[in-house]
């Protein structure tokens, strides 16, 4: 990960900055106290995951990048400029051989200081892991160790998971370039992806390409079904996508789901040609997945759903064909989005 979407992001979420305005003195100077910080000190909005970069709102609502619902911000953001740093034992990392990745955030002219980081989502850095082509996809979280780093072991082809997949290991069993997107909150600081793009030496496994929507996926007897508004998916508009669990065939509620990761479900989604990163937050409406998310450019995207069923986490894969929104899908489109927010807080 060279610049770690080092963006999931968690493959997760940052907390509440309160805003509080007191007044004192007379009711007529408490009125006036009031009034003038109602001036001064109007309530912004911005999403927690900052998808925007800085981007803020004088209204709530949900960001339209991830989905996730604005949350008050006061422009208390310390300014630091961070950066993970990236490492490997070896340098150069082989395919089916044993190794360790390490990732250390520093603060840009500062990087003596140690870097203290919230948790989000239950883990303090989420580690998404693709290959060149999308094919392959994992969501880790590194172990922090004493001088600050954040540890992952690569474990050797024939040497099982510690503690079954999705932890502190992963493996390269084949060679290739691999993209790494590392999601964390700086403690009093804005939330950040950065990504990294590790070669790993050894025999490619053969390229698969993506071309055309793929919006049902499978894992074990669960299947989840997308649907996106006006059953195309758009740049230039916020996409509403709802998503349908079905179990051994028929539709269950996804609240029957245990929580993963702070979260009925998790979705990451990274674009095939310049791997873009975006981290998707479902809420739950209706019993059924409710996404929201913006395509900034047009081309194949994979998306990934992660979610808890008995014990054991799925993953569920998709492939989205995103087109170029025309002036009239884009109005169509966000016209029909409004009117569902609108039906939904009526109700």
């Amino acid at each position: 990960m060279k610049k770690i979407f080092f963006v999931f992001a968690a493959f997760i979420a940052a907390g509440i900055i309160a805003v509080s305005c007191n007044g004192s003195g007379s009711a007529s100077n408490e009125t006036t106290t009031s009034a003038t910080d109602s001036a001064t000190h109007a309530h912004q909005y911005r999403c927690p995951m900052n998808c925007e970069k800085g981007k803020t709102y004088d209204k709530e609502g949900k960001c339209p990048v991830c989905g996730m619902k604005l949350e008050h911000f006061d422009g208390t953001d310390n300014g630091f400029t961070y950066k993970m740093e990236y490492a490997s034992t070896p340098a150069q990392l082989e395919a089916g051989k044993e190794g360790t990745l390490l990732f250390t955030p520093t603060i840009v002219g500062k990087e003596a200081e140690a870097v203290p980081l919230d948790v989000q989502h239950e883990k303090k850095i989420h580690l998404i892991v693709v290959s060149n082509d999308l094919s392959y996809f994992e969501h880790i979280h590194p172990d922090y160790q004493a001088d600050g780093s954040y540890k992952i072991s690569v474990l050797p082809t024939a040497k099982a998971y510690t503690n079954g997949p999705g932890k502190n290991e992963t493996r390269f069993n084949y060679g290739g370039d691999y993209t790494l997107f590392a999601d964390y909150l700086p403690s009093g600081g804005s939330h950040q992806v950065e990504k990294v793009t590790v070669n790993v030496k050894g025999t490619a496994k053969p390229t698969i390409t993506y071309t055309t929507d793929k919006l049902t996926g499978k894992s074990d007897n669960f299947t989840v079904m997308l649907n996106a508004t006006g059953g195309k998916l758009i740049t230039g508009a916020q996409m509403h996508i709802s998503g349908m669990l079905m179990k051994d065939g028929k539709e269950i509620d996804v609240n029957s789901l245990e929580n993963y990761l702070g979260a009925k479900a998790h979705m990451v989604v990274v674009s095939l040609n310049d791997k873009e990163y975006l981290h998707v937050h479902p809420d739950v409406s209706g019993g059924k997945f409710d996404l929201h998310t913006t395509f900034k450019k047009p081309g194949i995207y994979r998306g990934w759903i992660k979610f808890k069923s008995s014990g054991k986490v799925h993953t569920v894969d998709f492939t989205m064909n995103v087109n170029e929104g025309t002036a009239d899908e884009v109005k169509k489109t966000t016209e029909g989005h409004d009117s569902k927010e609108a039906d939904h807080k009526d109700h």
